[in-house]
């Protein structure tokens, strides 16, 4: 009898634990939802960076690059006009002074097989689409001469290396790393907002008077910022699909796993702060000297190959550098998840150290 009473009572428990999950699920998510700041900064704020900084680099239908053609450039015999508007420079010096005046996005020169490519330094952003594609056209080149056989013909070479990847329209970088930075956002703001609030009106020692535990209501707070994940990485895709002309690829659908692994890792900042913070100003304002600078050393608003190599150095720190990689890599260049599990195990390994150091550090009955 003792045996089916203690069965009893455990499944008791596990009801009544899982009605007080759901009930604590549904409060948080409306409280979420009337709270209008969490819906702007978790939402609008990087939804209206993205669309400004779209509208400022260039939407989908991204101009052609401005090339500066020195002497006889064979590769551009064949490049799509509406990818390229060619130009004559009578020597270097000239094409130099045209991208420094800000009139050109590259320069070209070829010698023989080897094609030495000079971005413009004046306008970067522009410079290094005009790279992409040009580096671009030259595999191309490459593909059709390997493609017909003529082992007589050079391979072209070329002595620049290619910018974040390649040929990127504006918003194939700016879609992935401001959707990372609203992840972080939301992460960071959202928990240590939260646990400020919760240890100034003494929740978290109250809930032990409760039928609801400690955990039980962590894990419905932690449900509601996955749910809001999910909904971020819906708007932002969408809007940039449509408003922007940005191509999904068949692997966008796991960028919900990559965004919920990366909340996690920012929930896990937020909760570090939370324990340090006294107040919701102080959480508010150490949670910005986290996320705006990460924002900048992870490549969220521009490709972080244009960075300085300190900045580069520094961004292999950042969980929003592997989020951001990951989140390209996905939905832009179409690669499978087997790609991206170097920036997994960095997420993963990142939230779980985090987290651990949080869990023994936080005092719940401080304040």
């Amino acid at each position: 009898m003792s045996l089916d009473t203690a069965e009893v009572r455990t499944e008791r428990t596990e009801r009544s634990g899982g009605r007080a999950y759901l009930s604590l699920f549904k409060a948080l998510g409306r409280g979420w939802i009337r709270d209008r700041s969490q819906i702007f900064f978790t939402i609008l704020l990087p939804l209206m960076f993205m669309v400004l900084l779209a509208s400022v680099f260039g939407s989908g239908d991204t101009a052609a690059s401005r090339i500066v053609a020195v002497g006889d450039v064979a590769v551009l015999d064949g490049a799509d006009p509406d990818a390229f508007t060619v130009t004559e420079a009578g020597d270097l010096d000239e094409a130099l002074a045209m991208l420094r005046d800000g009139d050109a996005d590259a320069a070209v020169v070829q010698d023989g097989a080897t094609v030495r490519i000079y971005p413009s330094a004046t306008n970067s952003t522009s410079g290094a689409i005009a790279e992409g594609r040009l580096a671009s056209l030259i595999d191309d080149v490459n593909v059709e001469v390997l493609s017909a056989a003529a082992p007589g013909e050079p391979v072209l070479e070329t002595e620049v290396e290619e910018a974040d990847g390649g040929s990127l329209r504006p918003i194939q970088y700016l879609a992935p790393g401001i959707l990372a930075w609203g992840v972080a956002i939301s992460g960071v703001f959202g928990a240590a907002g939260t646990i400020v609030d919760w240890k100034r009106d003494k929740l978290l020692r109250r809930l032990r008077l409760t039928p609801a535990s400690v955990r039980t209501f962590l894990g419905a707070k932690i449900s509601v910022n996955l749910v809001v994940a999910v909904g971020q990485t819906a708007i932002f895709l969408a809007v940039a699909a449509l408003g922007f002309g940005l191509r999904l690829s068949a692997w966008t659908w796991f960028a919900v796993p990559l965004v919920l692994l990366g909340t996690l890792a920012f929930l896990a900042i937020g909760v570090v702060i939370g324990g340090i913070a006294q107040t919701s100003p102080a959480a508010a304002g150490l949670s910005n000297l986290v996320t705006m600078p990460m924002a900048f050393v992870s490549g969220a608003f521009y490709p972080l190959a244009l960075s300085p190599e300190w900045v580069q150095a520094i961004s292999y720190l950042s969980p929003m550098r592997y989020l951001n990689e990951a989140l390209q890599s996905v939905v832009v260049y179409g690669e499978p998840p087997s790609a991206v599990l170097p920036q997994i195990g960095f997420l993963a390994a990142f939230a779980a150290i985090v987290a651990l150091v949080s869990w023994k550090t936080f005092k719940f009955d401080e304040l």
